[in-house]
């Protein structure tokens, strides 16, 4: 009769542990069907694949790989005569529309290895300090709230003057600075989540403590580390761009912020087309980013279902 009250027991146990697969398999799909039915959503989102495309195509020379080249003569307004004249020239008549082309890849490859960067360390600091609490909690939130009690664009400049200028050094300065707020909600979500129905049965049937951080707990709250990625793209888009424009970023590439601060002493003389090319094409990266975000939120939040 023991034998069998255990039996049944452990059959719970791992019943309910087992819960968490189809609710995150139908957290995924209705956010799909959400998606799918907001047109604004769709749109910023093939914006972002046609960025990626062009930066991806540009580093690998199918596009502008002749930027430095001299097109045309100096300060030539914008043209429809041919692509490379699109935006106009330059002070030194080099294509103003290629350097827009290759300024998109830099931004791109900035938010994307950033991201690499700084996603995995949120994500292990903040399960690791919301999971096991006590010590380790202690160390990991007085970490990231030294770190963020420092205003972020010093930080990333302090950081920039000890590594050196150069785009490697927005790569490491970024994804060291980027973790601190997803590491909080990922934190926050794994003190609540850790007490639940799911986890303890896990606990019981013998799961270890990876397998529930990793197989149980991070499942659940893996939306949150999707909608981040894409505020953290867009952050750090801007803040190369503003790296760039103080003359702590990009050295000798056409990055945006490189081509806004060349422009800032040519509108005296009516050439406006270097600044608003850099600055329109930043714009629309930034804005897509920022309505994706916004709607990945509103869709992968079971709150709002």
């Amino acid at each position: 009769m023991t034998s069998n009250t255990g039996a049944t027991t452990i059959e719970t146990l791992s019943e309910q542990a087992a819960l968490i697969a189809p609710k995150g398999r139908s957290l995924w799909k209705d956010a799909y069907c959400r998606l799918k039915k907001d047109r604004l959503a769709i749109i910023c989102f093939f914006i972002i694949i046609f960025y990626a495309l062009v930066a991806l195509l540009t580093k690998i020379g199918v596009f502008a790989s002749s930027w430095e080249d001299a097109v045309g003569p100096a300060y030539q307004p914008p043209s429809f005569d041919s692509i490379q004249l699109l935006f106009g020239t330059d002070i030194f008549g080099r294509s103003v529309f290629y350097k827009v082309i290759h300024g998109t890849r830099i931004a791109m490859s900035v938010g994307l290895v950033s991201s690499v960067i700084s996603i995995p360390i949120g994500v292990l600091l903040g399960s690791m300090s919301g999971y096991f609490g006590r010590w380790v909690d202690d160390i990991v939130v007085w970490f990231y709230t030294t770190l963020s009690s420092i205003p972020n664009i010093m930080l990333l400049i302090a950081i920039t003057f000890v590594l050196g200028k150069g785009i490697t050094s927005i790569y490491i300065a970024l994804g060291a600075t980027a973790w601190v707020g997803l590491a909080r909600v990922i934190r926050g979500e794994f003190m609540k989540h850790k007490e639940r129905d799911y986890v303890v049965a896990a606990e019981g049937i013998g799961a270890s403590n990876v397998s529930r951080i990793f197989k149980h707990i991070l499942p659940n709250v893996s939306h949150f580390i999707i909608i981040n990625l894409s505020i953290q793209f867009m952050a750090a888009i801007k803040a190369e761009v503003i790296l760039s424009f103080l003359g702590l970023g990009v050295q000798g590439q056409p990055s945006w912020g490189v081509m806004i601060d060349d422009a800032k002493l040519e509108l005296a003389r009516g050439v406006w087309w270097q600044l608003a090319g850099a600055t329109v094409a930043m714009f629309f990266v930034v804005l897509a980013f920022n309505i994706l975000g916004d709607s990945l939120r509103d869709a992968l939040d079971p709150k709002i279902k």
